[in-house]
């Protein structure tokens, strides 16, 4: 079959919830896509900033390879000495104390979710307990994560959502202090917001939080899943701040393309919450997507990732601000480190559909917005030949 008649078999066959581009992407090196016509792509996408060594890494596939030879799956039932590794790693990096592995980042927040409200409820008994979230932010499909999405549009279909979510907006504390009773429990926020417009947390804002949470002992959730595992130039974005959460999510490039997230807790938090048969997970921590994490974490060492990351960043930040001055249908550019948006004046589906006829593959957030959550390997040749095609495709 030629690549028309597989996308005709795909719309048979698949579940039509995404409206996906028209090609089939078969192999990937390095930063480059190659669809199965052998069409090749620069990719400003990863996987949404998932593939953070690009793609056909040969010592992450080595080392998968080498798991599945041995086990893949055994559950929680009992111990895997990936799961011991990679949980070991994953708190030197994270400064966390506590470990749970999930399959994917709206796992991970459902987690951490049900261990700020057992937290509370071992506190009072309650079980009318609040939890604060952010306007335009997301935390992914479940109910639980949609519930404290703030987009309307993506709760309203499935309402009636778990109760008792509020709603401030982000960077603006007096927002967030009209929204705490005394019932709150917990407030959650992405330290960048992805999907709802490529925003970080200020500094200010995110301290301040943190104040109010430690004066009332309400917990601090921080939403790592996207802006996490190095793409801001720290391992995670919280970090350039010093203002550590009392829960944390990450995912996306913790496993480099095998789906496995995590929530970490600190130690006060981990005592006083989840006990045992309050949660669980068949996949999740299998040896297979854990030998995926402790090798992205020895790699993002060894290669000096978030090094690459700091030198390359600010080259990218100066080109998209180039682009801005010479085309006024920019009107704004937004994001921190290998995390960024360019605002349009128009809505940017076209320039993404003529990016990709021209061999640049990028992602919306918005209607108006481009992504760019590239791997965390390019380099500055990477970032000119992107402007270059950009500027193209943005007639």
């Amino acid at each position: 079959m030629d690549m028309r008649e597989y996308i005709g078999e795909a719309e048979k066959a698949l579940l039509h919830t995404y409206n996906r581009y028209q090609i089939v992407l078969e192999r990937g090196d390095g930063v480059r896509l190659y669809d199965m016509e052998g069409k090749e792509y620069l990719d400003f996408v990863a996987g949404i900033a998932v593939f953070a060594f690009g793609y056909n890494n040969r010592e992450y596939n080595e080392a998968l390879k080498a798991q599945i030879d041995k086990i893949i799956h055994t559950s929680n039932y009992y111990y895997n000495i990936p799961a011991i590794q990679a949980a070991k790693k994953l708190k030197k990096v994270s400064g966390m104390d506590r470990v749970f592995f999930t399959n994917s980042g709206a796992e991970a927040v459902e987690g951490a979710l049900k261990a700020a409200r057992k937290y509370a409820y071992l506190k009072d008994g309650r079980t009318d307990h609040e939890i604060i979230a952010m306007n335009h932010s997301f935390h992914g499909r479940t109910f639980g994560a949609l519930a404290v999405t703030g987009n309307p549009k993506y709760r309203e279909p499935f309402e009636p959502l778990i109760g008792n979510i509020r709603f401030g907006s982000m960077n603006d504390i007096g927002s967030v202090k009209a929204q705490i009773t005394d019932r709150t429990c917990a407030i959650i926020l992405e330290t960048v917001q992805g999907e709802g417009g490529l925003v970080p947390a200020t500094e200010d804002f995110l301290k301040e939080v943190r104040a109010i949470c430690d004066e009332r002992d309400i917990l601090l959730i921080l939403d790592e899943i996207q802006c996490g595992m190095g793409r801001t130039g720290y391992m995670y974005a919280w970090q350039k701040y010093g203002v550590k959460p009392d829960i944390m999510t990450t995912a996306k490039a913790l496993g480099c393309g095998v789906p496995v997230g995590a929530f970490l807790m600190t130690e006060k938090v981990g005592q006083n919450s989840l006990a045992a048969g309050d949660h669980g997970t068949t996949y999740g921590g299998n040896p297979l997507a854990c030998a995926a994490v402790e090798k992205v974490l020895d790699l993002f060492e060894q290669n000096h990732i978030i090094e690459n990351v700091r030198e390359v960043a600010p080259y990218l930040e100066k080109r998209l601000e180039e682009l801005k001055e010479k085309h006024d249908c920019i009107t704004e550019r937004r994001g921190t480190g290998l995390m960024q948006g360019l605002v349009l004046d128009r809505p940017v589906g076209d320039t993404i559909n003529r990016a990709l006829e021209n061999g640049l593959i990028l992602i919306n957030a918005g209607a108006n917005i481009i992504r760019f959550v590239p791997p965390l390997i390019i380099t500055k040749d990477n970032v000119d030949e992107m402007i270059s095609i950009l500027e193209k495709s943005l007639v």
